[in-house]
């Protein structure tokens, strides 16, 4: 079946010639995207260090303003995916970008104004930035072949740990050289200039494209062809499928320690490990840069595993369950450490594990249904923003309550194997699709 061949026997990409094809623009381009959203968004997390000290906020207020992002990031998700369905992806990213750049370059005068003002404008930058990843998919579906669709998710997502060790770094940097709104000035402006670079460099549809060559046109076209089972599948099959699900629960364990350690390291470093703000940037930075390498190194592997006869589905599970686990077992290690350097050495391995999981749940939408990929990826992504709100806020009531990270810890690592034990239960990368022509 057209489905089935889909999922376990990847397009030859063996004949398209060396150099730079065009579907390499998408992915680096969505790549970029990625770097800048994540930088804007986790400049706060340092900033808010200093804002804190600043403007007067307890612990549980600056939990407030870094999970407020995660409300209209969610209530936006499903309907960006639907939008990116309906009018193509460059279209809605282009526009997203735009719109979630205007807002952070509004941060520091709503900060300035009123609690009330920056969680407004914290929550619209979060409705720019749902777009993200589901018009990503979106065009990915339409211009990467099965045969490199774990390496070009990987490369989008690994925008996430880059981004948030440049936001980190260099927030860091810009707040002891000058004054934490120049942070926010700084990474707005990026965002404007990529604009520029993607509307001149992007097509939604490698048909329309005139500077592609023949014969990436016709390794796409084919891809298209085998996809085309899937356009008219009803969303009752789409969205209720235990594989749709169990990807949801993988998607919202893994952005559990993921949101936990995007909004609460800085914090942690300045506050149990006693370092600068400065130091807490760069020591905050380090396990970000470990994703990166860990995601670029994993994602080839799994392909080629596919690529030799190992099932996707077992590929996806053993990457998604090794990640959550060995994730949880590096927090529940770092819950009473003193030692700045061991805590280092510890949250780098949970970050870095959770690269790993990268080439598990996260090509699950293109591996299922590849037509409806924007949606999936936003369907799941709602869910999977739940813990950015009730995570990132609880771990804040957590230390205020006990005056440590230790509960905060204990409670990210269960849910991180929770999500595992579920996956490898229910997952299945057969394509929905499959058998219904």
């Amino acid at each position: 079946m057209a489905g089935t061949t889909t999922a376990e026997k990847p397009v030859d990409v063996a004949s398209i010639p060396a150099g730079w094809a065009r579907r390499n623009t998408v992915v680096a381009l969505t790549f970029l995207a990625c770097i800048i959203a994540y930088t804007d968004r986790v400049n706060i997390s340092v900033a808010a260090v200093a804002m804190k000290e600043d403007l007067g906020w307890s612990q549980t207020q600056k939990g407030f303003v870094l999970s407020s992002f995660f409300i209209g990031y969610m209530l936006f998700m499903f309907a960006s995916g639907w939008l990116a369905t309906r009018f193509g992806g460059k279209r809605v990213l282009g526009v997203a970008v735009l719109a979630w750049s205007a807002f952070t370059l509004l941060t520091p005068p709503a900060a300035a104004l009123s609690l009330t003002a920056l969680i407004a404008v914290r929550i619209a930058m979060g409705i720019g930035e749902a777009a993200m990843f589901p018009a990503s998919y979106e065009l990915f579906g339409r211009w990467i072949p099965t045969a490199e669709r774990t390496r070009a998710v990987a490369r989008l997502l690994s925008g996430i740990p880059l981004g948030t060790l440049v936001g980190l770094m260099v927030t860091g940097w810009i707040i002891t050289r000058y004054d934490w709104p120049h942070a926010f000035y700084f990474f707005g402006a990026l965002g404007l200039l990529w604009a520029v670079v993607w509307f001149r460099s992007i097509e939604d549809d490698p048909s329309t494209d005139s500077r592609i060559s023949a014969q990436e046109r016709e390794l796409l076209q084919r891809q298209a062809s085998a996809a085309t089972a899937a356009e008219k599948l009803p969303w009752r099959v789409l969205l209720l499928s235990k594989p749709v699900w169990s990807m949801v629960v993988a998607h919202f364990s893994t952005t559990w320690i993921l949101y936990v350690l995007l909004a609460w390291l800085p914090s942690y470093f300045r506050d149990v490990q006693h370092l600068s703000i400065a130091n807490a940037g760069l020591f905050s930075a380090a396990p970000w840069l470990a994703m990166f390498a860990v995601t670029n190194l994993v994602a080839p592997v799994a392909d080629a595993m596919i690529r030799r006869g190992i099932s996707v589905t077992f590929t996806r599970k053993l990457m998604q369950c090794a990640g959550l686990l060995l994730a949880a077992g590096f927090m529940l290690a770092a819950r009473d450490i003193d030692s700045p350097a061991l805590a280092l050495a510890l949250l780098c391995g949970a970050a870095g594990a959770l690269g790993l999981t990268w080439a598990g749940y996260a090509p699950n939408s293109l591996d299922i249904a590849p037509r409806h990929a924007a949606l999936l990826a936003g369907f799941s992504n709602t869910f999977a923003t739940i813990p950015g709100i009730v995570g990132v806020a609880i771990t804040g009531w957590l230390v205020d309550v006990t005056g440590t990270y230790a509960a905060a810890f204990v409670l990210t690592a269960s849910v991180g194997a929770a999500g595992a034990i579920v996956y490898a239960i229910f997952f299945s990368a057969r394509p929905l699709f499959a058998g219904r022509r």
